[in-house]
């Protein structure tokens, strides 16, 4: 005898997991990455306050295609990551507990920087990846002290936000 439930996002979950699963794959090239994200879409749908279903399909495609966005920025910070450990000195690579720990951080950092505003992701790596000084920055971009300064504080509220998660 089947269960029936009367939980919309069940019914949503029955109706729906195979076309999403379907779609990811599509886009991703991997059936077990597909199902990875295709859970996790659910997830963030069982998280909404909001229980308006009114057009599944584009719902649960809007918050796939995010986590698609991040899947992507996550394998490319990866990527990156990877390269560098491959130039250094075997003696010198770190254990994968610690790979594991710094990945994560780095994934953290990227979507805080990619979070921030244009303007403000600007004025920020310029001082803290290129070590120029808040006046060098004002002047190379044309604008007021004060207003580096306020970009730099969003961007220092924003990575202790990001080490609050």
């Amino acid at each position: 005898m089947a269960i029936v439930s009367s939980d919309p996002l069940a019914h949503l979950y029955r109706a729906h997991h195979g076309w999403l699963h379907g779609w990811l794959r599509r886009q991703l090239g991997c059936s077990h990455q597909a199902a990875d994200l295709a859970q996790d879409t659910f997830l963030r749908l069982l998280g909404r306050r909001s229980a308006d279903l009114g057009e599944p399909r584009a719902l649960l495609t809007h918050i796939a295609k995010g986590l698609v966005v991040d899947h992507w920025r996550r394998r490319a910070v990866e990527q990156a990551y990877l390269e560098v450990l491959a130039r250094l000195p075997e003696a010198q690579a770190p254990s994968p507990e610690t790979r594991l720990l710094v990945l994560e951080a780095l994934c953290r950092v990227d979507a805080m920087l990619a979070g921030l505003p244009p303007r403000t992701r600007e004025i920020f790596l310029l001082s803290q990846l290129d070590g120029l000084t808040y006046g060098a920055i004002a002047e190379r971009l044309g604008t007021s002290l004060i207003t580096v300064k306020r970009h730099m504080r969003n961007g220092f509220i924003a990575c202790m936000a990001a080490l609050e998660d």
